[in-house]
Parts: structure tokens; C-alpha cells; sequence
């Protein structure tokens, strides 16, 4: 079974500014971008009208290397040093559950598993070390 770890960066509503930053940087490749306004237009959650053009997911390949980033969603915190997460994609929603659970251990859940408009089951967890985990399983379309 396949399990990837990949960094993620949570930006402070100026995620396009860092993608053009990495591409010139880094010859990095956009793989995807959507904006928060395209990606939650038919959430149950409305998007203010200034954070619609906000990175809502991006995905960018740099060298041999997957960075995913978005902007923080309007009304929570961000926090200089707290940007970096750590992804964990699986292919399988069992392995996902696996995982968010032993993470969760004396940790902290941040978003409890869920069906996103993006991935079937998504999570965020702190461990008990501080490290905070997206995990979530990838379908392949």
C-alpha cells in the first residue's frame, strides 16, 4: 500500500505571491491551484468576498518533491512558525482512519475526519509531540 509525506505550508492570504515566489525560486510546477472561492462555492460554509481570490489548495512539483500550500481560511488564527504541517496521503480510507487514530494518542484533533469537497476523508491531528499531521486519502481520477 502506498503512504506519502509531503509538507504543507498555510499561508497568511498571500499564497499566490509564494507560488510565483517558488516558480521563479525553485523552477517549481504547478500541479494544481484552486482558489478558496472555486473550491467552497458550494460549501455550507460562504466565503467572504475578499478571501474568494485566497489559495484555496495548491499542489507544486519542485525537483523530485510534492509542496502543498493554501491560505488560512478567514477567521482562524495564523501563527508565524505554526505554517509547516505534515501531509500524509494513503489510498486507502481505513489506513487513513488507522493513522489519525494512533496520531490522536494524547494528541490533539484539529479537524476531526471528515468528506471534504477535495478528498473523501481528511483530518488534521497534533500528536503529542507538537507535530501536526494532515492526513487524508487520495482518490485517483
Amino acid at each position: 500500500m502506498s503512504m506519502q509525506l509531503s509538507p504543507y505550508l498555510m499561508m497568511n492570504g498571500n499564497g499566490k505571491e509564494v507560488i510565483q515566489f517558488y516558480e521563479k525560486a525553485l523552477d517549481a510546477e504547478i500541479l494544481f491551484n484552486q482558489s478558496l472561492g472555486e473550491m467552497c462555492e458550494n460549501s455550507d460554509y460562504p466565503i467572504p468576498a475578499e478571501a474568494k481570490e485566497f489559495v484555496g489548495f495548491a499542489s507544486l512539483k519542485i525537483g523530485d518533491s510534492n509542496l502543498m500550500l493554501s491560505d488560512q481560511h478567514p477567521g482562524q488564527p495564523h501563527q508565524i512558525g505554526n505554517q509547516v504541517t505534515i501531509c500524509i496521503r494513503t489510498e486507502n480510507n481505513e489506513k487513513t482512519k488507522q493513522i489519525f487514530e494512533a496520531l490522536q494518542d494524547n494528541g490533539q484533533v484539529i479537524m476531526p475526519l471528515q468528506k471534504t469537497p477535495i478528498f473523501p476523508v481528511y483530518g488534521i491531528v497534533t500528536d503529542k509531540f507538537g507535530v501536526t499531521f494532515q492526513i487524508y486519502t487520495e482518490v485517483q481520477l
